[in-house]
Parts: C-alpha cells; structure tokens; sequence
C-alpha cells in the first residue's frame, strides 16, 4: 500500500481545493444526490463546514490535496478521498490520523454510500444507530457507526 508519508493540516487558503476534492469525491460515491443538493452542500462546504472541523489532509508530490478528513468532539465529520487517488490507502491514514491523534470513535455515514460503508466496516466500525434524514433534514438516511476497538484500525487488511 503506497502512503503518503505525512498528515497536513491545511489553511484557509486550502478551502477551495478542498472543496473541489469535495466535490469529486461525492460525485464520483454519491450518485443518488441530485445536481442541486450537491450544489448548496458545496456552499456550505466552502462557507461553514470547514471552519467547524479540525482538518487534516494528505497531499501528493506536487502538494495538491488528494484527500482530507474533518473531526469536531470525537466525531470524523467528513472523509473525502479525490477519486483519482482512491485505493492508494489515503482513507485508512486519514482515518488512523483521526482515531490515534484527535480521538474519533463514531462517525455517520450515508446509507445510500455502499462503497463508503464496505470501508468503515473493513476497517472495524459497527452500526449503532440509524437516522432517516441527513443533518440537513433531507431523506438521505444517515448511519451511525462506532470504531469497535480502536486498537485493531492498524491492523487490519
């Protein structure tokens, strides 16, 4: 598994990039949102979200962003991986990152998000709770995971 080698914490300056990270990552795993809800997350991605996160980010050789993670009170509140650099294992050291070094436990993640929640249960979370709408109040029904035993994250496959 190729890994970058370290975490960044990016910067103001970094939200635009993040934001197209964004906005590919949910294009390319989020195909039952439509155009327009995408549109208005985006905004508040750029407006709101990443101010209300602890961010950290793994970026290539040339310094572009090809992933980044959010975590506010425990919780992984974002985890988005630029589709050109999925597989590479950007999503398992972010979210190492986020467990070992700000705390994370829990996460949502969309039920409608096969790919997304294949990774978490690889990766050692467990269900706990489901919700029928998204923060926002829409019908995307969000589940809600818990890391079972944070010290096993390393060392799965």
């Amino acid at each position: 598994m190729r890994q970058h080698s370290v975490i960044h914490t990016p910067k103001l300056s970094d939200y635009q990039e993040l934001t197209q990270v964004w906005e590919a990552s949910v294009r390319a795993t989020h195909d039952f949102l439509p155009d327009s809800y995408i549109e208005q997350l985006k905004h508040l991605m750029l407006t709101r979200y990443l101010d209300a996160v602890m961010l950290i980010c793994t970026r290539d050789q040339r310094l572009r962003i090809t992933g980044f993670a959010g975590v506010a009170a425990g919780k992984i509140e974002m985890l988005f991986i630029d589709p050109a650099h999925r597989g590479l294992g950007l999503g398992r050291q972010l979210l190492q990152y986020a467990v070992d070094h700000l705390n994370a436990q829990v996460l949502d993640v969309n039920e409608q998000n096969p790919q997304a929640l294949g990774f978490y249960f690889r990766l050692g979370f467990e269900i706990i709770g489901r919700s029928e709408q998204d923060g926002m109040g829409q019908p995307y029904p969000l589940l809600h995971m818990r890391l079972k035993q944070p010290q096993l994250l390393a060392r799965r496959g």
